[in-house]
């Protein structure tokens, strides 16, 4: 249970951050903008881990495969997509794509291993799902 509200908790946050950002965005650049937020979550981040767990940062030099380090580059792309899509689709339409692209693309990594994940077997009714999500979205377009 508290993992199913956690996860309802990440989403409306992520919905109202990138109606937030989209609108700092129109006010000042999406560079700046994205930056800010980079910034502000660093600053977070930091306090949070002074405050709460302390654990030795240079852990970091151990974490293997070293490509996994690039999940922050890939948390300012979202900044950005995040931000693109919210300006040009609206927030809802924007929210509904992606978390169908979240949704595809996690089943695809479980299917097929990938990042250390254990692979899953295909289940038909799990891509079924999938395609109601879609079909959803095409509802929801007209």
């Amino acid at each position: 249970m508290w993992g199913i509200l956690v996860a309802l908790l990440s989403g409306a946050l992520m919905s109202i951050q990138g109606v937030f950002n989209t609108e700092v965005t129109k006010q000042t650049s999406l560079w700046v903008s994205s930056a800010f937020v980079q910034l502000t979550a660093f600053i977070v981040c930091i306090i949070a881990w002074a405050v709460t767990d302390r654990s030795d940062i240079m852990a970091l030099v151990d974490v293997e495969p070293k490509y996994m380090l690039l999940s922050g580059v890939i948390g300012a792309f979202i900044t950005i997509t995040v931000v693109k899509a919210m300006g040009t689709l609206g927030p809802a339409r924007a929210a509904m794509l992606i978390v169908v692209a979240q949704l595809i693309v996690a089943y695809v990594i479980e299917l097929l291993g990938m990042f250390g994940v254990d692979r899953q077997p295909l289940e038909c009714r799990k891509v079924i799902g999938m395609g109601i999500a879609i079909a959803g979205i095409v509802i929801f377009k007209w």
